[in-house]
């Protein structure tokens, strides 16, 4: 499908276009299919560039939330419509920046996944189920370019046009598999959910921070990390277009103290890198200042069990509990096809195994489940199982 049926809209940008497209959504019928486009790796923040609609009886709409960034009434027409959504958790923060919430969901991946489709991505999702092969090429693009290219907007319309369809399709599969039910308390999850809390030291996610191997340096990552989001944020960037994960690593092994020292570094021979260079050595000389009581601690307390390849040592029982935790929960997987993490998250596996019930009863495992935020279907398919595998190592003396 190289063209959308009733051809590529145009972009909406006015107050007059929002309003027709209100009332022509409005009067439309069944779900609606929802898609954003953003401008990761180009720009601060994951907001919506370009927001994608179709309903049946009112085509497609395509709107620049730069110039509407007030949907809320739009949201207001459709308060009681399903949104179809292709792996709605990406979608859903910069939709809700715009006032775009829905009330009830079909979220086509997680469909494919609990289907067992092998290859999840919307294009192999409709060509795999409807027939029809998308044109693709232009997902990675920065969708804040003004104007938008044709070829763009033509993807961007082709990714909501066989999305409803999609959707039936998928729909009667899990009906005829048993799983609808499965998928709606999914669905329903994924609304009820609440964002994750920001991290509290995001810096540590900066890529290659294993190889730094004091605090001192640490602190210089925490310095340069901080410094280049403020200057990110202030020129609307990509983080890692101002300065690259690598060049932070680099400057915490180095700590160079002039500029010649910080130019003669592989990683700052760059353009941009060398752009806010004052900026980058204030921020080791910072972190060369520091006390030693305001260094970051080398590791963080995690709120979770040990890496499971420690268990053996730490505690053999937990070993024991998770191997034939992971060998229950693999095989309910291949029976019922679908991955293992959308049977239940292997985190809730490993808490399960680390911090038991004191009694291995179902309904003990199961109120685990259920308290690490495992859904109905997934205790109602797992605890059972989980606490017989449990209950044979204790009859065997292995616990």
């Amino acid at each position: 499908m190289l063209e959308p049926r009733e051809g590529v809209p145009p972009v909406l940008t006015t107050d007059a276009d929002l309003e027709r497209v209100i009332a022509a959504f409005a009067a439309g019928t069944g779900p609606v299919a929802v898609d954003a486009e953003r401008a990761s790796g180009y720009r601060y923040g994951q907001r919506a560039y370009l927001i994608q609609m179709r309903r049946a009886g009112a085509g497609t709409a395509l709107i620049d939330p730069v110039a509407l960034p007030d949907l809320s009434a739009l949201d207001a027409a459709l308060a009681d419509t399903e949104m179809v959504l292709h792996a709605a958790n990406q979608d859903l923060p910069c939709l809700a920046e715009v006032g775009l919430v829905p009330r009830r969901l079909f979220d086509t991946e997680l469909a494919g996944r609990l289907l067992g489709y092998p290859r999840v991505g919307l294009g192999s999702m409709v060509e795999n189920v409807l027939g029809f092969v998308l044109e693709k090429g232009y997902s990675a693009a920065d969708w804040s370019t003004r104007p938008l290219p044709d070829d763009w907007l033509r993807y961007a319309a082709l990714d909501v046009e066989l999305l409803v369809e999609l959707r039936d399709a998928l729909q009667a599969e899990l009906e005829a598999t048993g799983k609808l039910e499965w998928a709606m308390e999914e669905f329903a999850a994924i609304l009820s959910t609440p964002p994750k809390p920001p991290r509290p030291d995001p810096w540590r996610r900066t890529s290659g921070i294993h190889r730094v191997r004091n605090r001192r340096a640490l602190a210089t990552v925490r310095e340069v990390w901080e410094a280049r989001d403020k200057i990110a944020q202030e020129r609307d960037l990509s983080p890692g277009r101002v300065l690259q994960d690598a060049a932070i690593i680099e400057l915490a092994q180095k700590a160079p103290k002039t500029p010649a020292e910080l130019q003669a570094l592989p990683t700052m021979r760059g353009r941009g890198a060398r752009r806010h260079q004052s900026a980058w050595l204030r921020a080791v000389a910072r972190a060369r200042e520091l006390g030693e009581r305001a260094l970051p601690e080398s590791n963080l307390p995690g709120d979770g069990p040990p890496p499971a390849h420690r268990w053996a040592d730490r505690d053999p029982e937990a070993a024991k509990r998770l191997t034939a935790a992971r060998a229950i929960v693999a095989a309910l997987a291949d029976e019922h096809s679908m991955p293992s993490e959308n049977l239940v998250q292997p985190d809730y596996v490993r808490r399960l195994a680390w911090t038991p019930p004191e009694e291995s009863s179902a309904s003990a495992i199961g109120a685990v489940l259920r308290g690490l935020g495992a859904r109905g279907w997934q205790v109602e398919l797992t605890a059972r199982p989980i606490a017989k595998a449990f209950l044979r190592l204790e009859s065997k003396g292995e616990l």
